[in-house]
């Protein structure tokens, strides 16, 4: 795998709030709403919706983003290929994470059963 130290660090510190619209725009193209955006997202990081928003308006870093979410017990079941890289296979956490996010949204927006999305939660 390709994992350069720049590049990780490039994405710890970009804003989650600069890439939620574009994870809202992917789902909501193909016919998804915006709370099941927040339900995927409240299943992965256990920010209810409340919380999220907040963080969106503090604009936090990917990494202050993950730092503050507890992670779901079963996040170790989002396996496959995203942005060229299998999310089980990558060896930085914060950026696994990241990847573990943008793997659900891909889900979502590529029309998965949400009980497959939750990994049967």
């Amino acid at each position: 795998m390709n994992n350069t130290t720049s590049h990780d660090e490039r994405i710890a510190k970009m804003s989650f709030a600069s890439v939620y619209p574009y994870y809202l725009t992917k789902a909501e193209k193909k016919g998804r709403t915006k709370e099941e955006l927040h339900q995927v997202i409240e299943w992965l990081t256990g920010f209810d919706n409340k919380k999220l928003l907040g963080l969106i308006e503090k604009k936090l870093s990917f990494e202050a983003f993950f730092q503050n979410a507890t992670l779901n017990a079963n996040a170790h079941l989002i396996t496959g290929v995203i942005c060229g890289y299998r999310v089980e296979e990558i060896e930085n956490p914060l950026i696994q994470k990241v990847r573990y996010l943008d793997k659900l949204v891909d889900e979502l927006a590529k029309g998965r059963k949400m009980e497959k999305i939750l990994r049967g939660s």
